[in-house]
């Protein structure tokens, strides 16, 4: 199974690659950025543009690699890149511009400003849940088959909100975070509402022409776009156009361009009350909800501390990343010293986080990471240049070398890559080495299962669809495949019952790394599971110490010590283990 990994901060106990190197500070902040940038662009890791700026002043702009492949035109520091979701910022501005002018009430249900949206859903769901995403209604680009049947086509603001509207809510408003792109459309249809003009006019007339962000606006495909950037996706060791997408759909949760000069501009508006009041401006960055890793979400912005480099040291952040076909995207700010990071990439998937990092690194004087070359890339342009058997020669000479890193959905990405180029045979390799490495992967056991079931072997591919499901019971898509075989899978669906008087064993605190908690408690039969900074959650248990989580592929081991004591507990995740002492 095909799993798709975040960009950005996302999900419970996150387990970062740490790609270490150490570095020089003789050099000043400006050679050190630009080493930093070039190495990432040498290793087809960056192809866009950048700007930093320190104590509110640009210190750092640039453009790297092509905006246009096919006529060799340079990304510079006024290219046009999509954004994405960095759009969500500018709508939550607009929302708060209307809460200002007394037109809207955050607390209100929006069947008060959406007359036509289902009453069961719309009188319980206020402003406030769609700009925190806390509402529960179901994210659109999250449906079966969106892409493929619904992203190229046309639809009015209107006629969209039908996709989702009639849904059932995914959790009663309120109750907890889950990133939605359908509520930040809705957001779109109620600017619209309210102001009687479309939301692409508001934007012009409420942001960028105050602003005079002239290198802004929402991208309609027909437009002609001076210095626009083309979109590329990688496909084995090339790059191809992105597929088309109808910028109806990401609307008010994702459609505008910019450039890295204009964000900037952004950045030093935010500093004043140009567009808001203050006490809005308040408002517009607080914390509201527990979001992605240790950060809260705000309205549009996630808050919160992020690390400096390679250090212990961290600093707070207000950022927001964005990923749309050919695109990815970072813009962070630190308000303690007024630093500003912006990363528009337009070949998609830049590791613009860790980028992110690095550069703040650089700019407090920290050590900082310099990026390494990834293994599943090399391995790939071997294959697809000399054949699978020099693939892995070279495979086995790099992948434990301090100059490469080894991720794991990196090569279950390239396996995809070849099964979906009919090089079944080869992506069926590639698993093996993934199950080798990662032995205690849920999804390492699901793809190679899906390749064996491709190749006709279908008594092994029952075998480690099994062995995946082992590891993660709630694996739906296994448990699916393993129907389609014709395995008998009574034993995987059974439920599994712990005594309280275990569970209670289980409670308490496990301390995962300095200042990282994990934190266990019980309500009755069920048992829940906390990190720092992050909501609660179910796990459930596969064994009498074995419990896994249902909203992530990760799974929690209790384990005894010599007197029968509950003493630690092991956390696996994305192929990796890391044991917690227990503390309270």
């Amino acid at each position: 199974m095909k799993l798709n990994y975040p960009t950005h901060r996302n999900g419970l106990f996150i387990l970062l690659l740490v790609l270490i190197s150490h570095i020089s500070f003789a050099q000043t902040k400006v050679e050190q950025i630009e080493e930093l940038l070039s190495t990432y662009e040498e290793y087809g890791k960056f192809n866009g543009s950048v700007l930093v700026s320190d104590q509110g002043k640009v210190i750092y702009k640039k453009g790297f690699g092509m905006a246009n492949m096919e006529w060799d035109i340079p990304n510079k520091p006024n290219t046009k890149h999509r954004l994405g979701s960095i759009t969500k910022q500018f709508t939550a501005l607009l929302i708060l511009q209307l809460v200002a002018e007394g037109k809207l009430d955050l607390q209100e249900p929006i069947s008060k400003y959406l007359p036509d949206y289902p009453k069961k859903t719309g009188d319980i769901i206020t402003t406030h849940h769609l700009l925190t995403h806390t509402s529960g209604i179901p994210n659109y680009t999250s449906f079966p088959k969106f892409m493929e049947e619904e992203s190229r086509n046309p639809y009015s603001p209107e006629a969209f909100v039908k996709k989702f509207d009639e849904k059932e809510l995914d959790f009663a408003p309120g109750e907890k975070f889950s990133y939605s792109n359908s509520g930040y459309f809705l957001l779109g249809a109620i600017i619209e509402k309210l102001s009687g003009k479309t939301y692409e006019q508001m934007l012009q007339d409420k942001i960028f022409t105050p602003l005079a962000m002239n290198n802004t606006g929402y991208d309609n495909h027909g437009d002609i776009l001076k210095n626009r950037a083309t979109g590329y996706e990688k496909q084995g060791g090339a790059y191809i156009n992105s597929r088309y997408l109808d910028m109806t759909i990401p609307y008010a949760a994702g459609s505008m361009y910019s450039t890295v000069e204009d964000l900037y501009k952004w950045d030093q508006a935010l500093y004043t009350s140009t567009l808001l009041p203050e006490v809005y401006m308040t408002l517009y960055f607080k914390p509201y909800v527990p979001a992605f890793g240790k950060a809260h979400y705000a309205y549009g912005w996630v808050v919160g501390y992020d690390k400096i480099g390679a250090s212990k040291d961290s600093i707070y952040t207000i950022s927001h990343g964005g990923g749309i076909n050919g695109f990815n995207t970072n813009i962070s700010r630190a308000t303690s010293n007024k630093s500003l990071v912006v990363l528009l990439n337009n070949t998609g998937g830049a590791p613009l986080n860790e980028m992110t990092r690095a550069i703040r690194g650089i700019l407090h004087g920290k050590d900082y990471d310099m990026p390494k070359k990834s293994v599943a890339d090399a391995l790939l342009v071997v294959i697809e240049d000399k054949g699978i058997d020099a693939g892995i020669a070279k495979y086995n000479t790099i992948k434990d070398s301090d100059a490469y890193y080894l991720s794991e959905s990196e090569m279950n990405t390239i396996g995809y890559q070849l099964m979906g180029s009919d090089k079944v045979e080869d992506a069926n390799i590639v698993f093996q080495l993934i199950i080798k490495e990662f032995p205690k992967s849920a999804n390492a056991y699901d793809s190679y299962g899906e390749s064996l079931m491709k190749l006709g072997n279908n008594d092994l591919a029952i075998i480690n669809y099994r062995k995946s499901v082992a590891l993660n019971p709630n694996n739906q898509n296994a448990i699916d495949a393993l129907k389609t075989l014709g395995d008998d899978i009574s034993d995987l669906v059974k439920e599994i019952k712990v005594s309280p008087t275990v569970l209670e064993t289980y409670v308490g605190k496990y301390e995962l790394q300095p200042g990282f908690i994990i934190t266990v408690t019980r309500e009755g039969n069920q048992l829940k599971t906390q990190a720092t900074g992050q909501p609660v959650f179910d796990i459930f248990p596969k064994s009498e110490n074995k419990f896994y989580l249902k909203v992530v592929d990760a799974q929690l081991t209790f384990n005894k010590n010599e007197a029968g004591e509950i003493d630690s507990v092991t956390l696996f995740q994305g192929g990796r283990e890391m044991k917690a002492k227990r503390i309270e």
